[in-house]
């Protein structure tokens, strides 16, 4: 680990002398904080010894190495599909990177040291590295146009694959101190940034994720010119005069790109979901950097049109199956919802992002959502068969009414499962940050985190059971006494509020407060910005227990949601949770949740891994001999991260309140 604290003091340093503004919150790195907990820590070692070397080895068997190889030799034929394959290799080197940090793994190390030997291979001598056309230049993927970068507006992905380099260049960096690919990557972030901007090409990217890559090469090095090639990608958008900016296709009128108008005079979430968080969380890394408030109002407007019309209730982003793209306002419907499991990690990414710029906890209270709900869910607990899309409600033979009804070990475009390595084992760096003389405590975990406010260390340890429990302890112990404000995120779920907007809310109200004590002593607080505040001088050992109620809760939507009337969802905690055919007779989509229903938690520890399982009784429909009742049966509702893990079954999130008609169908 004394590679990984060399390199980020050089970056501290480096930073230093090369910006004069940035995030006004810092966060705190996740080599600084320990997992010890039941639930994350599981997943993240799952990840490491399961779903990092499944990456590689299909990486290895469907032709993505292959493809570096012959491009290396200047020979052959791409023998993957996608022109982005490539990225799948970068995106699992930056997962195993930071893996790396929290489990040291000289096999591991070594495997990669041999990957990024034959990236080095396969990158032309100007920087240029694209294998899809270094193959073979003649003949280059059908995508990729007969130039260098004349489709990448549309179809290249030349620069997505340069994005995706130099986020795992960054990583691997920062994690073994070795500069093997960062080289590469700094290499062709000099090619690109000679080719694009002022005075030279013009091009929004087609698929965003250049311009988060080419900051983080910024924040290494210090060097100006990437932090203005990232700037000047952003302002490209809407100037493209080959669209007709009065068609309502997507795909015709730049919307789908993000490339309709300017990002500046944008107010919508629109588009392929993907690209778009990509492209939000970049907007927000200028703005930090640069102090542009025009690009601070616009990402603000678009998050504010997101989470009040265009977020489903488990996390998810990106309603529309054609163009994996976000749908009109209120658009999000029950039976085709998309919900890519990419687009809910670039959800991540952005709504951390917009923490740090306003310290408002509204942001992770989103975050929480999509991490602990429609992400998660992504990746089976075998930590090998994954969701492309995450379905909202699967019946009728499993055929009718979901995309996806049980997970794949691959896919021609794989990229979620790729991503999802990168982003478990970076979660402890989401769960706190600094500012000045304040501490945040964003997220919950079982961990001993190593923090400095100043020159002085302060150790913070956190016991409980978080999310089965809301009984949080925080031991507080700085090596010599010290004043500062601990500041603890008040979940928004915890304050009767299921979204930041009204979107969706709770169907009752729950009077219970929250309880904070100090040293056994209850103590009076105010929250500010989500956040619980307490000042005081601490000194080593010092405890904070915060009682978070954990009622289950039965939320209903906005009227607008139409898919949604007359039905309730459930949670419990931070958990949005289901009911499969598994549990509930081997059906779910005849199910009745009253809102008079009540339930009993249960902790079920031999049930997928462990789980807090809701039970009940409710009525269910049932059709026999040509009749049709209602009759009352038990009930068992699972948290929605879990379906999908036994096979084929049933499963519904929105359950409606009582049978308000029935409709016949013929067999």
């Amino acid at each position: 680990m004394k590679k990984v604290i060399l390199s980020f003091a050089l970056l501290a340093a480096l930073t230093g002398r090369a910006q004069q503004t940035d995030y006004p919150i810092r966060s705190v790195n996740f080599t600084q904080v320990h997992l010890n907990d039941q639930f994350w820590l599981p997943r993240i070692k799952t990840n490491h010894t399961v779903t990092i070397p499944a990456s590689f080895e299909r990486c290895e068997n469907t032709g993505r190495v292959k493809n570096f190889e012959m491009a290396a030799a200047r020979e052959g034929k791409f023998c993957t599909i996608f022109p982005f394959d490539d990225t799948d290799i970068y995106k699992t080197i930056e997962g195993a990177s930071f893996s790396l940090s929290l489990f040291p793994d000289k096999k591991l190390e070594g495997y990669i040291d041999t990957l990024i030997d034959k990236v080095a291979r396969a990158q032309e001598p100007d920087g240029y590295l694209y294998t899809a056309r270094t193959i073979n230049p003649a003949a280059p993927h059908a995508w990729a146009g007969t130039q260098r970068w004349e489709k990448e507006r549309e179809l290249s992905h030349e620069l997505y694959n340069s994005g995706h380099l130099f986020e795992a260049a960054a990583a691997h960096y920062y994690a073994t101190g070795k500069k093997n690919l960062l080289n590469i990557a700094l290499k062709n972030a000099d090619l690109v940034c000679s080719v694009f901007g002022p005075g030279k090409n013009h091009v929004a990217p087609g698929h965003e994720v250049v311009e988060m890559g080419l900051v983080k090469l910024y924040r290494i090095t210090g060097k100006k010119e990437y932090l203005a090639s990232a700037k000047d990608f952003i302002d490209e958008r809407g100037h493209f005069n080959g669209y007709d900016s009065t068609n309502k296709d997507p795909w015709k009128n730049g919307a789908y790109w993000q490339d309709h108008k300017p990002v500046v005079q944008q107010e919508e979430a629109i588009g392929h979901a993907v690209r778009a968080a990509y492209l939000y969380s970049a907007v927000a890394d200028i703005a930090a950097l640069t102090g542009d408030t025009a690009y601070l109002h616009a990402v603000d407007r678009i998050w504010n049109n997101m989470v009040s019309k265009k977020y489903y209730v488990q996390g998810g982003i990106g309603a529309v199956p054609s163009g994996e793209r976000f749908g009109d306002n209120y658009d999000l419907p029950n039976g085709t919802a998309y919900n890519e499991t990419c687009a809910a990690i670039a959800n991540v990414y952005w709504n951390h992002r917009m923490f740090l710029l306003h310290g408002d906890a509204k942001y992770l209270d989103v975050l929480e959502r999509s991490l602990y709900n429609g992400l998660i869910s992504g990746v089976g607990l075998d930590g090998k068969s994954f969701f492309y899309t995450n379905a909202m409600q699967v019946k009728n033979s499993f055929h009718h009414g979901s995309l996806e009804a049980e997970r794949s070990g691959w896919f021609d475009c794989s990229c979620c499962p790729t991503n999802v390595t990168r982003l478990l084992p970076s979660v402890p760096g989401y769960m706190y940050a600094q500012k000045d003389n304040d501490i945040y405590v964003n997220l919950f975990a079982v961990s001993v985190s190593d923090l400095k406010l100043g020159n002085k260390d302060v150790k913070i340890e956190q016991q409980h059971n978080y999310p089965w429990s809301g009984d949080l302890k925080f031991i507080v112990s700085p090596k010599s006494s010290i004043a500062f404000g601990l500041k603890v995120r008040i979940p928004g779920w915890a304050q009767q509020q299921v979204v930041p907007s009204d979107l969706y809310r709770f169907a009752t109200t729950n009077n219970k407060e929250v309880v904070i004590k100090v040293n056994g002593q209850q103590v009076s607080y105010n929250v500010d910005k989500g956040f619980a505040t307490i000042n005081r001088t601490w000194k080593k050992g010092d405890v904070v227990e915060v009682n978070l109620p954990m009622e289950v809760q039965q939320i209903v939507a906005h009227e607008k949601l139409v898919d949604d009337q007359g039905k309730i969802a459930l949670q419990r905690g931070p958990l949005v949770y289901c009911a499969e055919g598994w549990d509930n007779g081997g059906r779910a989509a005849n199910i009745m949740v009253p809102q008079s229903t009540t339930f009993t938690p249960e902790y079920q520890p031999n049930l997928l891994n462990g789980v807090m399982v809701l039970k009940s009784t409710v009525p269910a429909v049932k059709v026999d001999n040509n009749s049709v009742t209602t009759v009352k049966q038990p009930f068992t509702a699972i948290p929605y991260y879990a379906w999908a893990n036994r096979g084929k079954s049933e499963m519904m999130v929105w359950f409606p309140t009582g049978v308000k008609d029935v409709d016949i169908l013929a067999k």
